[in-house]
């Protein structure tokens, strides 16, 4: 029963505290001035901005090679380009696996794997449909790149969207994070790309859902090619 209920009712980020704030406010005022409508109204969005904000403990995989996804979504798009320059890793092509989030995901960003930051590159910008490709190039983004023990260098990139108008990191240049970390939130839709590691696979699929923290989306111990798509 208790599981049940936490399921659904989590926790709140602190980043939401002054939009919840903002919105019990107007539904008060709301009820006081308006009719009784615009009061249940009111409830309705406070309730959604709670809903919005709400930051759910997760399970992570743990084990060398994993990458796990940063964000709750779905894979909007996998493809191998070329990293963009603010990530500063070397010009080889490498899997871009991108997580696009809708108002009712859960917006806070979380690290793919146990590594050092080694790089952030804030870049103002448009705010773009984030599901078309060329918001990752024209949006406003927040590039984090990653170092892991052996050297090996890993990309992220938080993508604002239509409605999103602010992206909030957690972490500093030189920190130390571990996979399933807190990193960031990205505020009303958004999206989120991946640049793999060279010659690591994605393992999923376009239109799969993803779980911050807990989905895997690639296994550097993996050399098999990419799965492909199947009905059933």
């Amino acid at each position: 029963m208790w599981k049940s209920i936490t399921s659904v009712f989590v926790p709140v980020h602190p980043e939401g505290y002054p939009f919840l704030g903002i919105f019990a406010v107007a539904t008060l005022v709301a009820g006081w001035l308006l009719p009784d409508v615009f009061f249940w109204l009111g409830v309705v969005l406070t309730a959604w901005c709670a809903y919005f904000f709400r930051d759910p403990e997760r399970t992570t995989p743990v084990r060398e090679g994993l990458v796990i996804a940063p964000a709750d979504g779905r894979v909007s798009d996998i493809r191998e380009l070329s990293p963009p320059p603010e990530l500063d890793l070397d010009d080889r092509p490498r899997w871009r696996v991108s997580i696009f989030m809708n108002v009712f995901d859960v917006h806070v960003n979380r690290a793919p794997v146990d590594g050092r930051i080694v790089g952030l590159t804030y870049i103002p910008g448009k705010f773009l449909n984030a599901e078309l490709d060329k918001a990752s190039t024209d949006n406003e983004r927040q590039a984090f790149t990653l170092e892991m023990d052996d050297g090996t260098r890993l990309g992220m990139v938080q993508i604002a969207g239509l409605v999103a108008r602010r992206i909030v990191r957690f972490v500093d240049r030189g920190d130390t994070v571990l996979a399933g970390q807190r990193i960031g939130l990205i505020r009303f839709g958004s999206r989120v790309d991946v640049w793999l590691p060279p010659g690591v696979r994605p393992q999923v699929l376009v239109g799969q859902r993803t779980y911050a923290g807990e989905t895997v989306i690639a296994d550097a111990g993996c050399a098999l090619p990419p799965p492909q798509p199947r009905r059933s």
